[in-house]
């Protein structure tokens, strides 16, 4: 007999499984030798750790759901537990993480044949904990957002941004640009107002898969940054999302684009 468990429940799974891989996280945080630019035998490590962490929790709770792997997608629509699918970004924003650099986090999304059905994104240090269920309201903590109504943009905007920007772009944006270093705490920040748009390069599905949730839980959308509407959804056999995206209220789009002008 096929299980079908409510998102509330799933829900509850989810953002328990997600703080207590935090805690996991923190042993590893700022444990790299002051002296070396980039361990990469660190983030390796934490990330094994923080992984095996997750699919241990999950087999133990919902031995039959399936986890994301990249280019191993079953297309298969389902009427059992295997129609669920979870998307699990151990370290986003991998630089600050072994930097000692608070602005990275953790990403969990959760699919219902192939269909979004909840998003989370968890920063650790900072105990910043971002959902949000499809189709429903947003929410920093117990707290509701949204992003900003704000609908046009001036010197008091911000725009958050990949590292190389400029060697992409000529920038005329009134506002403030800066770049956090995470993908996951930029949209977050646009989904509660604090940033006005965010525009990202080099992604990829496991990247965006949950917190596409929860900017569009918060009225927010994520298009392309040459225009046209984008899919997410497009990407679930792994591969990089070749477009650069501009994060925003629908009404700051265009307002952003305008002072845009993409480099030969």
């Amino acid at each position: 007999m096929a299980i079908k468990y409510s998102i509330d429940e799933l829900s509850s799974f989810a953002l328990e499984v997600i703080q207590n891989t935090g805690k996991e996280a923190l042993a590893f945080y700022q444990k790299s030798p002051s002296k070396v630019k980039f361990n990469e035998t660190l983030v390796t490590e934490a990330e094994l750790h923080l992984n095996s962490h997750f699919q241990k929790t999950l087999r133990d709770t919902y031995p039959d759901h399936k986890t994301f792997q990249d280019r191993q997608l079953e297309e298969e629509y389902s009427h059992d537990e295997k129609r669920y699918l979870w998307i699990f970004d151990p370290i986003d924003g991998v630089d600050n993480f072994q930097a000692g650099i608070p602005i990275w986090g953790m990403s969990l999304a959760l699919l219902e044949n192939f269909w979004p059905v909840l998003g989370i994104f968890y920063m650790p240090v900072t105990d910043d904990l971002f959902h949000a269920q499809a189709g429903k309201k947003a929410y920093w903590g117990k707290q509701q957002i949204g992003v900003t109504s704000q609908q046009s943009v001036d010197d008091e905007s911000l725009l958050l941004t990949f590292s190389r920007f400029h060697q992409y772009y000529d920038s005329g944006f009134p506002g403030k640009i800066r770049d956090l270093g995470s993908i996951g705490a930029h949209v977050c920040y646009v989904a509660m107002g604090r940033a006005d748009a965010a525009v990202t390069a080099n992604e990829s599905y496991k990247d965006l898969a949950a917190v596409r949730v929860i900017i569009e839980a918060a009225g927010g959308k994520i298009g392309k940054v040459g225009g046209g509407d984008f899919y997410l959804n497009d990407y679930l056999d792994g591969r990089k999302i070749t477009d650069h995206l501009v994060v925003a209220s629908p009404d700051n789009h265009s307002q952003v684009l305008q002072h845009l002008t993409k480099r030969s």
